[in-house]
């Protein structure tokens, strides 16, 4: 292990170097890249040298227990090499972790839509459940939040809601919320008590930067109209409200929540490209087999991933097999537990696809 964690120390001095070089700095996108790398290497150099530190202490212990000249000096070291052996262990399972091969992906910002699905109203209420779920699950992360376009339900909620979370490796961890949300509970409009079943679509898309996709603007249709509230009457008069359709692909992105029209152009414009660029990845998924193989790392967006039944109380996640009976504390944004679960699921997948490596 100690030879695969000089390699990575041989390429972070590199990495170091590059970065305050004047041709790399100038290139925007080779800057980024190489400070992506040099944030991801300083985590494994940090634990190389916590690791070599416990070896050399380990080393030291067991020469001065061999010697056995100082009874006293012998009895500390035979404590301290328990403690460090102790340690040991757990300290190479996290750089093991660390040393899997991440997804150049997840260290993006993401680009959330939130969809109402069956269940009419209530389905919408979910949506705008799901929405404040995530905004103060966001909150607590210490990520930003900025709504690119909605469309309100009759009843409250949303019909279809899009935002930008942005802040550190936000598409990593959220890309695990993708697919089918279910909601079992009694909903508002119903008098006889009946509990009902409604879903929403969460769909999480890793935000494509200018020198991600080249979107040629001759390509996009781009139509102008007056933003609507609920029901789809028209707030404004003004129309500052932007559709984009990408012609090849039929791809339509909008956003009417700036009053500019030139903002709302440039966050429509975001996400189209986004989308782009998910399509591309898409593709590029679907060719690997061992990635298309994991439940939990494929977003499949018409999977059924989870469900929250009020009745009990209870949340399942149903790729993993968690269940939780603390409905109202994650609801309320409480989701990290989840999240770790289903990141441990996908890591150790790749620690057993790993095999012999370490």
């Amino acid at each position: 292990m100690l030879n695969k964690l000089d390699i990575v120390k041989q390429r972070f001095d590199e990495v170091s170097d590059l970065i305050i070089q004047p041709q790399i700095i100038a290139d925007q996108k080779r800057y980024i890249e190489l400070n992506r790398d040099y944030k991801e290497l300083k985590k494994l150099v940090d634990k190389r040298a916590e690791y070599v530190k416990i070896i050399n202490g380990i080393k030291e212990a067991e020469e001065i227990i061999a010697d056995g000249s100082d009874a006293e000096m012998t009895e500390m070291a035979k404590m301290e090499l328990d403690n460090l052996r102790e340690k040991l262990p757990t300290l190479e399972d996290e750089i093991k972790f660390l040393l899997i091969p991440k997804d150049p992906e997840d260290v993006k910002n993401a680009i959330v839509e939130i969809r109402a699905g069956t269940g009419g109203d209530e389905a919408s209420i979910f949506a705008g459940d799901l929405f404040k779920m995530y905004s103060r699950y966001c909150e607590s992360r210490g990520w930003r939040t900025q709504v690119m376009d909605l469309n309100e339900g009759t009843a409250g909620g949303f019909k279809e809601i899009i935002f930008e979370v942005s802040g550190e490796d936000v598409y990593g961890t959220l890309k695990y919320e993708a697919g089918v949300h279910r909601v079992q509970r009694v909903p508002q409009t119903e008098t006889q008590g009946r509990v009902h079943t409604s879903a929403a679509t969460v769909m999480v898309l890793p935000e494509a930067e200018e020198f991600d996709v080249q979107v040629d603007m001759n390509d996009v249709r781009i139509d102008y109209f007056c933003s609507s509230g609920p029901g789809g009457q028209s707030v404004n008069t003004t129309k500052s409200a932007v559709r984009l359709t990408h012609i090849p692909t039929g791809i339509v992105a909008q956003c009417q929540d700036e009053k500019s029209q030139h903002k709302n152009k440039d966050k429509a414009l975001q996400v189209l490209r986004s989308r782009l660029y998910e399509m591309e990845l898409a593709k590029k998924n679907e060719a690997d087999s061992a990635r298309r193989s994991s439940m939990v790392s494929s977003g499949d967006r018409s999977a059924k991933i989870r469900t929250y039944n009020y009745p009990q109380g209870r949340v399942t996640d149903h790729r993993i097999g968690l269940t939780l009976y603390d409905l109202d504390n994650i609801i309320n944004g409480d989701i990290q537990r989840i999240i770790d679960e289903l990141q441990l699921a996908v890591n150790t997948e790749k620690l057993k696809e790993a095999g012999e490596v370490f």
